[in-house]
């Protein structure tokens, strides 16, 4: 069946239909259950399912089932060829006219760049991959990380994580990300979610259209049981970070035009949380 550019439009001329494509868009490449969408966004389930089957229907989403649950993701394809569309065809690709920001034609210059990593708590994933950045790469980038409602203090178990792998944790701080937006704050290169909860909310678009990424994983605070069971947790949420930060820093960064940067940001993002050691 034939999609025209028009219907499609149309169903994202819907304040909520186009709330759920963009947090399907913020999530990228990550595959959403339904009930989890509409926990995020404060919709009825029937009312969800409605609107789930417009956007599938028009194919700005694809929905795949997993045992009882059906789980949706954005069609990048169909999205890309709605934007290339929007831009090339009703802007005629003019990007002084349709585009507040570079189309990243160009590869990104080489100096040290900022790398923020968020999540909910800023308390042990985006410590975590703050830790593990300056670590490895110091010398290529600044790392920093934020919650989006922090606490006061960071994660015992984390901490402890990091001090066996030889981190310095002296500097180490739970941050609000509201940090990171006065006049002052660093200009980011890159900006990731760590946590699919920090990737439901709306954040504020940052200066300059920073490369951005979720590499979402399970939250190790979460886990129940014993002491040992719940140290295992945080030591496999650091070592799936380990190795998706590893990817990244492996990155020809100075040689990739932004869309292939994206892409490579995206697919590390489908490293899975077994994959780290």
């Amino acid at each position: 069946m034939k999609i025209e550019f028009s219907d499609q439009l149309s169903t994202l001329g819907h304040p909520l239909r186009l709330a759920i494509f963009r947090l399907l868009m913020r999530r990228y490449p990550d595959r959403v259950p339904a009930g989890e969408i509409a926990s995020a966004l404060g919709i009825k389930a029937s009312t969800m399912s409605t609107y789930l089957s417009a956007l599938a229907r028009d194919q700005l989403v694809e929905k795949q089932r997993v045992g009882t649950s059906l789980l949706y993701s954005i069609n990048m394809t169909t999205v890309q060829h709605l934007f290339g569309y929007l831009f090339k065809d009703c802007c005629r690709g003019r990007p002084n006219i349709c585009m507040p920001f570079s189309t990243g034609a160009d590869p990104m210059s080489d100096r040290k760049y900022n790398v923020l990593f968020i999540c909910v708590g800023n308390s042990a994933r985006s410590i975590f991959a703050e830790s593990l950045l300056r670590a490895i790469a110091n010398d290529r980038f600044n790392a920093y990380s934020a919650g989006t409602r922090p606490g006061s203090q960071l994660n015992p178990f984390a901490l402890q994580v990091l001090m066996d792998k030889g981190h310095d944790i002296s500097a180490l701080r739970s941050k609000d990300l509201s940090e990171f937006s006065h006049i002052d704050a660093p200009h980011f290169d890159f900006v990731f979610t760590v946590c699919d909860q920090a990737a439901n909310e709306e954040c504020p678009a940052w200066e300059g259209q920073p490369v951005s990424g979720h590499w979402g994983m399970p939250d190790p605070v979460k886990v129940e049981g014993t002491n040992a069971e719940k140290a295992l947790a945080f030591q496999r949420a650091y070592g799936a970070l380990k190795a998706r930060i590893e990817s990244f820093v492996a990155l020809p960064i100075e040689s990739l035009d932004r869309i292939s940067l994206q892409k490579s940001v995206d697919d590390i993002g489908r490293i899975g949380p077994n994959d780290g050691t």
